[in-house]
């Protein structure tokens, strides 16, 4: 288990002035990356984890994802025809529906992001759905011990240790040190570990890896104002998006789907979750998913239905 969670290890020791990785060694780190975010969450000391949402498998791919341009046909509630909808302007809209409704918070150190998620899981072959109602309490500078929960098992996790990082960052300081611009936000995840540079052009094989954390950050449900939807336009740029019509959210509302596939012969060749969004407003709606558990796989339906900060575990808004 320890080793696996050194996994992230490699992208922490990068150096900004060390050449470039050659595709062959950035595959190897990232099938290690693809090993260690499929181990189980557990609370654990090491130095370095994986954040605990299933996010963060989302894109895993061992070499560049190709670019993939969508468009899909919806209908238009002011005229018999369809219009076009591409990757590209759902993200585009998410962001600006964001920055609409965002309402920004400042929490101090010693309080807790609560968070009230709910998930749908039915088996693929069959069987009656069941519901979970997750809520969380996450210490806001990893001081305190945070109480979460993730399809009904609750457990404590303890407070931070010297060096240990997570990602997406659970600390509020190291979330609002990410820039909010949305390619300098691509740049820094990219540069994870070193000195981040701006005057440096992404390339194919790059953007495998800053995907994974790109969508991570976008599962965190409360961010500083402005980074959600950096967030989002960030990821509207990265090649592989793929737009799927006609998904429905955990409460059955139908919109628009997002999804990264990456090129094939990799762990995500024929996609990974799906982001919903309202096929009208491009708001956020929700997650759908799918896991292996037990020899079974169920599809997985998703939703943040609070997010607040409180000042201790247990409280609620």
């Amino acid at each position: 288990m320890n080793e696996l969670m050194r996994g992230l290890e490699p992208l922490r020791e990068w150096d900004a002035d060390t050449p470039p990785l050659t595709d062959a060694a950035r595959a190897r780190a990232l099938f290690r990356l693809h090993q260690t975010m499929h181990v189980p969450a557990t609370p654990a000391s090491a130095p370095v984890t994986v954040g605990r949402r299933p996010i963060l498998r989302m894109a895993v791919a061992g070499v560049a994802a190709a670019a993939i341009t969508t468009t899909v046909l919806i209908a238009n509630d002011s005229s018999p025809r369809t219009q076009a909808v591409s990757a590209t302007t759902v993200l585009h809209g998410a962001a600006t529906e964001e920055r609409r409704l965002e309402k920004p918070i400042a929490p101090r150190d010693d309080q807790f992001i609560y968070t009230k998620e709910i998930i749908k899981e039915t088996p693929t072959k069959g069987g009656s759905t069941r519901t979970y109602v997750d809520e969380s309490w996450s210490s806001v500078d990893g001081s305190k011990k945070s109480y979460v929960s993730e399809l009904g098992h609750k457990q404590w996790v303890p407070v931070f240790v010297p060096g240990q990082g997570t990602w997406p960052p659970r600390r509020w300081t190291e979330l609002e040190q990410l820039p909010t611009d949305p390619r300098k936000l691509l740049i820094t995840l990219r540069d994870m570990g070193g000195k981040p540079d701006y005057s440096k052009p992404m390339r194919a094989a790059d953007w495998p890896m800053t995907q994974i954390f790109v969508s991570g950050l976008l599962r965190t449900p409360v961010l500083p104002k402005g980074l959600r939807s950096a967030a989002y336009e960030a990821l509207a740029s990265v090649p592989g998006i793929k737009v799927l019509p006609h998904q429905k959210d955990a409460d059955g509302r139908e919109g628009i789907g997002i999804q990264y596939v990456g090129a094939p012969g990799t762990p995500w060749a024929h996609g990974g979750p799906i982001m919903v969004f309202d096929a009208k407003t491009y708001r956020y709606l929700g997650m759908r998913d799918q896991r292996t558990a037990g020899g079974k796989t169920y599809r997985q339906w998703s939703y943040v239905a609070v997010s607040a900060v409180v000042d201790r575990v247990m409280q609620r808004p």
